[in-house]
């Protein structure tokens, strides 16, 4: 059976191919990377890669004193997010968007595919902004939309000339709505539909698998009943009458996820340190996320073997890596159901705080990862780490707390749930029964 739509997505980091896998329901063809598909011109190909390396390079640099301050400084001056109060014109293209327009229409970034996808036109969804600009460039003769993919947004997602566009924007939250508007698109071509998940975590329109990965999983982060015991009638209002009553299925577990350019992996060995002694005692399961980085993959195990854990591993101690993203991204969702905490800086990841899970957060790395937090810390889902060295101490005085319970029930209340749900009403113009989004800013 046909597809309604194409799904545009680019493999830099893993937040653009989130967004794109928890659409693969509508995706003909799969999902079409932009900088990585069959046939693409050396040229296209060469663009793309020079880009890639540089934005992975600075983010990993990030952690070297001075060098990588310096560095990163600029690239995240090039993309700064403008300060959202007093509200004004922000219209005005920025250097960025001009860059992405001399690529497109000066180099003919994106030309060849979107001529290719012409020939067969449906409507578009790009989870990157070059995708979509190329599209109107080159007058894709079908709706094109983008998805945002934070909890703010540059001026380097809209194009030149806002006003005179046809582009429709999916944004994640109400910020993303207001900040649009501020940017000068059209109230017409926004749409305000959440952060897309994966149906496989959600289960359906009425959370038939996040409710019950969710009770199992307060069961775990309120040992001590601290939070289940004050809050008893509104989780069985949502949950159920027995959600109070469930026993544990799964040893405490906890994700420590990598970033796609594996900028963070001395964190994840400072935790590893820290949790050595738990690890070997008591009743903790820890993942360390690799995702499709070889590299980090090599100095997890290192540190593994260096610390005198490789006989926890694949028992209590697991390192996750992966050869290809839709492998990742497939094997990452299960685990998803399985685990009790996400420690990760606030990527597109804090979306997922929807599905009932607590983010611990982080350092950020970049102005959409600051507003990201804001957002986390806003809905009460996230909550900054303390000192990693001392993880042993801390994250377990916030568990017997109920904190992190609470931080899973915000999550789960405050955030959508249903983005992919929306944007396939939105494409396909069928009548979704969801509920309108308030206006989280």
């Amino acid at each position: 059976m046909s597809k309604p739509a194409y799904v545009l997505s680019v493999n830099m980091g893993y937040g653009h191919d989130r967004a794109a896998y928890a659409l693969k329901e509508l995706a003909d063809g799969g999902i079409i990377k932009m900088n990585d598909y069959p046939g693409i011109p050396k040229k296209d190909k060469k663009l793309w890669t020079e880009s890639r390396k540089g934005y992975e390079a600075v983010s990993r640099l990030k952690p070297i004193p001075l060098i990588g301050d310096i560095a990163f400084a600029v690239m995240d001056k090039i993309q700064e997010i403008a300060d959202f109060y007093p509200r004004r014109d922000l219209s005005d293209p920025t250097y960025q968007v001009h860059q992405t327009y001399y690529m497109i229409e000066k180099l003919g970034m994106g030309k060849h595919l979107i001529e290719k996808l012409a020939k067969k036109p449906k409507p578009l969804i790009c989870t990157f902004f070059t995708a979509a600009f190329a599209a109107e460039v080159y007058d894709y003769p079908e709706e094109i939309y983008c998805q945002v993919c934070d909890a703010d947004m540059s001026r380097a997602w809209v194009p030149k000339d806002p006003k005179k566009s046809r582009i429709k924007y999916f944004a994640p939250n109400g910020r993303v709505v207001e900040r649009l508007k501020l940017y000068g698109v059209k109230e017409e071509n926004i749409f305000h539909t959440g952060f897309p998940l994966p149906r496989e975590v959600i289960g359906d329109l009425q959370n038939s698998v996040a409710k019950k990965d969710l009770m199992r999983r307060i069961c775990n982060l309120d040992p001590e009943g601290v939070f289940m015991k004050k809050y008893t009638k509104t989780l069985e209002s949502e949950l159920g009458s027995n959600s109070c009553e469930i026993k544990k299925h799964h040893p405490l577990t906890v994700m420590f996820a990598v970033g796609g350019a594996g900028a963070q992996r001395q964190l994840a060995i400072d935790i590893l340190t820290s949790l050595k002694s738990t690890l070997k005692r008591d009743g903790l399961k820890l993942h360390l996320m690799a995702g499709t980085k070889k590299q980090v993959f090599k100095d997890f195990t290192h540190a593994v073997n260096k610390l005198g854990l490789k006989s926890l591993l694949n028992k209590k101690l697991f390192i996750d890596y992966y050869s290809d993203r839709p492998t990742y991204f497939r094997e990452f969702n299960k685990l998803l159901r399985k685990t009790d905490i996400v420690w990760t800086k606030p990527s597109e990841m804090s979306f997922y705080c929807a599905l009932g899970l607590p983010i611990l957060m982080a350092p950020t790395i970049g102005s959409q990862e600051d507003f990201n937090r804001t957002w986390l810390m806003y809905i009460g889902a996230g909550v900054d780490q303390a000192d990693p060295k001392y993880t042993n101490e801390w994250l377990f005085d916030w568990i017997k707390s109920g904190g992190l319970a609470r931080a899973a029930w915000n999550g789960y209340m405050e955030a959508p749930q249903h983005g992919a749900y929306r944007i396939e009403g939105i494409v396909t113009g069928e009548k979704m029964e969801v509920e309108t989004l308030p206006m989280i800013v």
